[in-house]
């Protein structure tokens, strides 16, 4: 290709960004390093996505954070990484010399205004300690770690969501939480906090997507803008505009006698999402509940061990939480899920105005069958049509030809796959397919041919 014919194809921008999509991750760190030009071309493709890996200095350090300003104007999907080991569960505080456990209440604060001077940054931080009293301050320096320091260090998370003003997409993993553990004080729930009030500090506009994946099942509670730990009545100004929501979260026991608190914190996160089009939910491990229908679900209503049916019937088996209705919700898809068919066939009916697509993956009835789970479709529809478009799956024999004989398959390929046979053609196109395979392609797919069932209309 001539320098003049380069030029043309560069300034192109559809076919520059088509190119360097397809270009490895390496190649396009090299092709930076060329000149200051390329660098500007190759900056948008290669700062898309940015991952964090969550440590003691990942926000602290000055060439990092300058660093970051350079590039998070380019950056379109950050991913932030903290996961679960024995170094972020945090013990009880105790008074040094005695067993006395001292109680924590957090408090986080930001300062996201314009730097202040020097003395009256000094005067400021003499009034007033990170954590309330220098007495807590002190208990919580020695005896926590200084991985717990940075987590809680909130204006460091503002000043790094800040340098990413076109963040569409924000990817949360919190992976290897012991079941054990659920609810044990730890350090990645202080970052998510810290994450969370970053992000509505800095007032993202374009974020428009939402994944959480893994996540354990606590991390709602200290995600969700309302009744969390430094929320406010502006909290939910960035969340409400989130369209697309994936959450991938591990499993825990449930029921009739098990504590329903995290099914209820759950059920409170997702009332945050407004305007949510697109749904995705997994549970790892073993099945768990329908997240959207936990209004219905046997364990959410009241206890079995409080008597009160007598007095309040309908009390004592209503549920507390409220059903979720997403006025603009277009596709659904539940994973390794057990339900029962009217919470399916409840789903369906209630968002039948603005569902598109639906999908249960590995998920098993407890009660109905898929008929009674599917039932609103027939009524959407008008009939039981929809009963007749089913997929069949079989197995059908096909015959390979030798390794050695590469060139022989590859024409077969070519050729085998792009006979398609159309409507109202008939004998017609089949002589035409016949004289063709017969000139070009091998003995095998003759007598493949010849035992095929080949259909047209």
């Amino acid at each position: 290709m001539s320098s003049t014919a380069f030029a043309a194809f560069w300034r192109t921008d559809l076919v520059r960004e088509c190119f360097l999509s397809h270009v490895q991750k390496d190649d396009l760190q090299s092709l930076r390093l060329v000149s200051k030009a390329l660098a500007d071309d190759v900056a948008p493709t290669l700062f898309k996505s940015l991952e964090i890996h969550f440590r003691t200095n990942t926000f602290s350090r000055r060439s990092r954070m300058s660093a970051l300003n350079r590039i998070g104007y380019h950056v379109r999907r950050l991913s932030f990484i903290m996961p679960h080991h024995s170094d972020t569960f945090l013990p009880p505080l105790l008074i040094p010399g005695t067993l006395e456990e001292v109680t924590f209440m957090y408090e986080p604060r930001i300062n996201n205004s314009r730097p202040h001077s020097s003395s009256s940054s000094s005067s400021s931080s003499s009034s007033t300690s990170k954590f309330g009293s220098w007495e807590m301050n002190d208990l919580l320096v020695k005896q926590y770690p200084p991985l717990f320091h940075a987590a809680t260090n909130v204006d460091s998370f503002f000043h790094a969501v800040s340098s990413m003003p076109r963040l569409q997409h924000l990817h949360i993993s919190c992976p290897n939480q012991p079941a054990g553990q659920r609810y044990r004080k730890d350090i990645v729930d202080y970052a998510l906090i810290s994450l969370r009030l970053a992000m509505e500090a800095a007032k993202p506009s374009q974020l428009v997507s939402l994944t959480l994946a893994p996540i354990h099942p606590a991390a709602v509670f200290y995600l969700r803008p309302h009744l969390s730990i430094g929320t406010s009545p502006a909290s939910f100004r960035v969340w409400k505009g989130i369209k697309s929501l994936e959450i991938e979260m591990d499993s825990f026991e449930y029921g009739r006698n098990q504590p329903s608190d995290h099914l209820k914190i759950l059920h409170s996160y997702l009332q945050t999402f407004h305007a949510l089009e697109h749904f995705k939910f997994q549970w790892l491990g073993n099945k768990g509940p329908f997240p959207l229908a936990l209004h219905i679900e046997p364990c959410t209503s009241r206890p079995t061990s409080l008597d009160c049916s007598k007095a309040c019937p309908d009390a004592s088996t209503r549920s507390s939480c409220r059903p979720l209705r997403f006025r603009h919700l277009k596709s659904m898809r539940l994973s390794n899920a057990s339900l029962d068919a009217i919470q399916a066939s409840g789903f369906i009916m209630s968002h039948r105005k603005a569902l598109h697509e639906f999908h249960f993956d590995l998920c098993h009835l407890r009660s109905g069958t898929w008929d009674d789970a599917l039932a609103p479709l027939t009524r959407i529809v008008g009939n039981d049509s929809w009963k007749q478009k089913q997929e069949e799956v079989m197995d059908v024999p096909i015959m390979l030809s030798p390794v050695n004989e590469k060139t022989g398959m590859e024409c077969v390929q070519d050729h085998l796959w792009d006979d398609v046979l159309r409507k109202s053609k008939g004998l017609q196109t089949l002589r035409k397919v016949s004289l063709r395979t017969k000139e070009l392609l091998p003995e095998q797919v003759r007598r493949l041919l010849k035992n095929a069932r080949l259909a047209w209309h």
